[in-house]
């Protein structure tokens, strides 16, 4: 799913843009896996979706990764350069440390995506996803 390969030190491109590209990521993941599991109708696929993509959602899931100890160190660094820059945007539906949180959450993504590294990103989206799954279910 890539035409070129990176012809830029991955550790040194901008969080934000990282960022940009792990919400894509994350996005791809999330609706493959609801349409693998037989949820096909448009709307009940957004409604389904909004609840692992959402900027809380997003912010539950990496506050679960790090408390578990499941994200590497480099990993961390990664999220934490997400999580401090400074986009100068907030969506007015959430607030800034969420949305740093899921900045930074999507960062890594974004990361482990340009690396190559699809190991990786599908063991972190599938404990992100079981873990959306459990909180829906109560715990």
């Amino acid at each position: 799913m890539k035409i070129i390969k990176p012809t830029i030190d991955l550790t040194q491109v901008n969080a934000l843009a990282l960022a940009y590209m792990g919400d894509s990521v994350l996005d791809m993941y999330v609706r493959y896996f609801l349409i693998a599991k037989g949820r096909v109708r448009p709307h009940q696929l957004h409604v389904e979706a909004t609840k692992y993509v959402s900027a809380k959602a997003q912010a539950n899931i990496v506050r679960y990764l790090l408390d578990e100890q499941i994200l590497n160190e480099q990993e961390i660094a990664l999220f934490k350069r997400g999580r401090n820059a400074k986009s100068g945007t907030i969506p007015k539906n959430t607030d800034l440390q969420t949305y740093r949180y899921s900045t930074g959450f999507e960062a890594v993504l974004g990361f482990l995506y340009f690396q190559g590294n699809n190991e990786r990103l599908d063991e972190i989206m599938t404990k992100a996803v079981n873990f959306i799954e459990n909180e829906m279910k109560g715990g």
